[in-house]
């Protein structure tokens, strides 16, 4: 977690991507595949929120922010009209909503500052177990992602993971595993083809109450792209 509040810390002194992805002509199909592993694995869905189901009156809404790390900087470069950090900040507005029988849903909004980078996403969750004193809580995941803003690019991610929470106090950690499927479509762009694949993914967080505030922490990897997330929100 030391880790997670480093870099986090470091986002504000961080660059936001600050260009529109608008030369993929520039690059090869390789080069293409590469590009989407990061973009995809940077843009999939991140649950931060502990496993545990609010019930059927809780919502939890809320303000996250990623630091996501990607390996092919030099190639975001070329496709985009400058320099580009290889730590992309993403800002994001979250609610979660619980329904009856163990359910939950999620729906999250996310754009790059001086960008043409913004996405949708939601997820479906499901309680295995709903914890208590004595229980872990354990959840069964579905989520979806949907790049939109880049008229070159198509880019869709679909998720499903397996989680596990459970509650000491004010404290909350939480872990799960899972995969992500990826489809990356170029449009417009001679000598580009779709490519399809799927990326591992692995997460662990923390929630904990601060007074009239919920902050969570998560650290994840999707993929070769590592993410580490901070969220402050309300939940009642």
């Amino acid at each position: 977690m030391k880790r997670i509040a480093a870099v986090l810390l470091a986002l504000a002194a961080l660059p936001a991507l600050g260009q529109n992805i608008d030369q993929l002509q520039l690059i090869n199909q390789a080069e293409f595949r590469l590009l989407s592993e990061d973009l995809g694995g940077a843009l999939a869905y991140r649950p931060q929120t502990p496993t545990e189901p609010l019930g059927v009156t809780g919502f939890d809404v809320g303000v996250g922010l990623t630091a996501a790390r990607i390996r092919n900087v030099q190639i975001l470069e070329r496709v985009t009209s400058d320099s580009a950090s290889g730590t992309i900040p993403v800002p994001s507005l979250r609610l979660h909503k619980g329904l009856p029988w163990g359910f939950d849903v999620g729906i999250l909004y996310a754009a790059l500052p001086s960008s043409n980078v913004e996405y949708i996403g939601g997820e479906l969750r499901y309680a295995l177990l709903l914890g208590g004193v004595a229980a872990p809580a354990i959840g069964v995941r579905a989520s979806l992602t949907k790049l939109r803003g880049v008229d070159q690019l198509e880019l869709d991610t679909r998720g499903l993971d397996l989680s596990i929470s459970k509650g000491f106090a004010v404290f909350t950690p939480y872990a799960g595993i899972g995969q992500v499927w990826v489809e990356s479509d170029p449009r417009g762009v001679a000598g580009l083809q779709k490519e399809e694949f799927k990326l591992g993914k692995a997460f662990i967080g923390l929630g904990f109450k601060l007074a009239l505030f919920n902050i969570n922490l998560e650290a994840d990897k999707t993929g070769d792209v590592e993410g580490y997330s901070v969220k402050l929100g309300l939940r009642f």
